[in-house]
């Protein structure tokens, strides 16, 4: 099952790259809205910049324990946290929206799926609900325990991690393609994948480099965000984002893009200050992109 993340204020917000870079390396998301005493993990936020999702293991008042939350801007200001409908009994959890903002994907073991934790999507309707659940279906997933969906820019490749397709060992990192009615065909990221857990990946500009993390043993911590540049072919060696609190002994993942600001990243971790509760959702900049095309 899904590693075990360990995991108020008045809302402040979130903080513009500008404003950041002024202040501090990091600016913490929406204290006491999104950031809260509770376990925040991998938040993404809509294309048009408008609403926020993430995900909690233990924040009350949702349908199952691990849940999908949301919360609309309001001028400069996340609001109104609310658990969204398409929520289980069962585990839900690590939402990505699709570029063009009409999916919401994420990873849930409620029935109908292959087994394990599985990915599924649900549609974003134009008045802000829910389309039905949909299970994305054996070209994916397995038997074992697929986490951490991610879709390129033009929703034609699926990034994510599982430990059912064979790889180098314990989970690793694959892409799937999109062949008109499914993603299909997974492949392993080349270059990344050893005999640790790596998963929590988010492409940098397509593809040219890549964030995840890696663990030796999720459930136990501890956690590091890595990145790589893409030399073409593979991506090269990885090493530690220079996060402050993204240190060897910590719990720092859930790294995703925000597609309405994409020269920065949402990450889950536990700084020193700001903190809010026991894993937080932060804004940084994104790292710098050296890489070039051709490794996704």
């Amino acid at each position: 099952m899904k590693r075990k993340r360990a995991a108020a204020a008045i809302g402040l917000s979130l903080l513009s790259a500008t404003v950041m870079a002024q202040l501090a390396e990091f600016g913490i998301e929406g204290m006491g809205v999104v950031s809260t005493p509770a376990t925040e993990v991998r938040a993404t936020v809509s294309p048009d910049g408008q609403r926020i999702v993430w995900g909690s293991t233990d924040r009350s008042g949702g349908a199952g324990g691990w849940d999908l939350w949301q919360a609309r801007l309001d001028g400069k200001r996340w609001l109104d946290p609310q658990p969204l409908p398409i929520n289980s009994q069962d585990k839900d959890f690590d939402p990505f929206f699709s570029a063009d903002g009409r999916w919401l994907y994420f990873f849930s073991n409620r029935a109908g799926g292959q087994g394990g934790d599985d990915l599924w999507r649900a549609s974003v309707k134009a008045d802000g609900g829910w389309g039905k659940p949909e299970n994305l279906g054996p070209g994916v997933n397995t038997r074992g325990d697929e986490w951490a969906p991610a879709s390129s820019a033009d929703g034609q490749r699926l990034l994510f991690a599982s430990n059912g397709h064979g790889g180098a060992g314990r989970h690793d990192l694959f892409v799937a393609r999109w062949d008109g009615k499914a993603f299909v065909a997974p492949q392993p990221v080349p270059g990344i994948n050893t005999a640790a857990d790596e998963f929590d990946a988010a492409w940098l500009e397509d593809g040219r480099a890549i964030l995840f993390a890696r663990s030796t043993d999720v459930d136990a911590q501890p956690i590091q965000l890595l990145l790589a540049q893409c030399d073409g072919q593979r991506y090269g060696a990885a090493a530690a984002w220079t996060l402050s609190f993204n240190t060897a002994d910590a719990a720092t993942l859930g790294p995703v893009v925000d597609w309405s600001r994409p020269r920065e990243v949402l990450v889950t971790g536990a700084a020193r200050s700001p903190r809010a509760g026991k894993l937080d959702i932060y804004r940084a900049l994104a790292p710098q992109v050296t890489g070039t095309a051709g490794c996704s």
